[in-house]
């Protein structure tokens, strides 16, 4: 395993869920969206930080139920993923991080309730498989973070991510290097599933729309305040996610809602035009999903349910 630069560690001390860390050392505008408040890289290389995940998070049901939504692994490992390199591995703050892969695995008997306030989350985070370009500058590496809340382990997540100069992220993208985002509905109102048949409850947290027979990525709320915290040039990852998840939800007629564990392959960035399909195939409690665009697959990847 690469340890980080300079083999810097910290002294030891309790994790403090007291405040954020930088906004900008996790790429969001709305310090509302930063979940990491301590991070700290420990003797064994590895590192642990502490999570805040608030009932008034945009994802958290508004049904009475006291689980927070999978998606808040996510984010918290894409905060990480992103914190760790540019705090202990010298990645520049102006480089593009690109997710290429992700996972996430819940145990459903070990999650934490959400009964007041926030739930504090504790990961502890490895970085493996370091990537360096001629110059020495860290291009890319793998992190798998296991979480745990009041000392009692519930889920893990992991995946890959590159670093990009502002050049190298401009020849990927083939100019496509404008921050932009959806600047409406592809959809009509009407063309969209009800939100409570996606375990939804409201309608601006629907992102998918239907066209004919098939599905569209189709964000209802191109200000969303978790999906589009700041101008994109590309679908997000976590729209995809989502988009995928509530596509299971219609396919299923309701009956698959929260997954308990899934992965996401991009092979592709996925454009806001023309709107990519989204199809999948249940088998049992597994479903498999990709999306397609320009007659292409651009990423795919399979949701689980208990």
């Amino acid at each position: 395993m690469d340890t980080s630069v300079g083999h810097l560690t910290e002294e030891i001390r309790p994790l403090t869920w007291s405040r954020t860390v930088a906004r900008e050392l996790v790429h969001r505008s709305s310090v509302a969206e930063v979940l990491l408040t301590d991070v700290r890289m420990l003797e064994s290389g590895d590192y642990e930080a502490a999570a805040s995940w608030p009932r008034s998070h945009p994802t958290f049901p508004r049904d009475g139920a006291d689980l927070h939504s999978p998606l808040m692994l996510v984010e918290t490992l894409r905060q990480l993923g992103i914190y760790i390199p540019l705090r202990y591995f010298a990645v520049p703050e102006s480089a593009r991080s690109v997710i290429s892969d992700l996972f996430f695995e819940t145990d459903p008997s070990a999650e934490p309730r959400a009964l007041t306030g926030a739930t504090g989350v504790t990961c502890l985070a490895r970085a493996s498989d370091v990537r360096r370009g001629p110059d020495g500058t860290v291009t890319g590496l793998r992190l798998h973070v296991g979480f745990s809340a009041h000392g009692v382990p519930f889920a893990q997540a992991g995946g890959g991510a590159r670093f990009l100069d502002g050049e190298r992220y401009a020849e990927v993208r083939e100019g496509r290097t404008e921050s932009t985002a959806p600047h409406a509905a592809p959809t009509a109102e009407g063309d969209r599933p009800d939100p409570r048949s996606l375990g939804l409850t409201s309608a601006h947290d629907v992102v998918i729309g239907r066209d004919g027979g098939g599905l569209l990525v189709a964000p209802a709320d191109p200000r969303h305040p978790f999906f589009f915290d700041h101008a994109t040039d590309h679908v997000p990852g976590m729209v995809l996610l989502e988009a995928a998840r509530q596509a299971v939800a219609v396919e299923s007629r309701g009956a698959l809602l929260r997954p308990v564990a899934g992965r996401l392959k991009a092979a592709r960035f996925i454009e806001f035009s023309p709107p990519a399909r989204v199809r999948c195939v249940s088998h049992h409690e597994t479903c498999v999903f990709r999306f397609l665009q320009d007659g292409e697959q651009k990423a795919f990847g399979i949701l689980r349910y208990r």
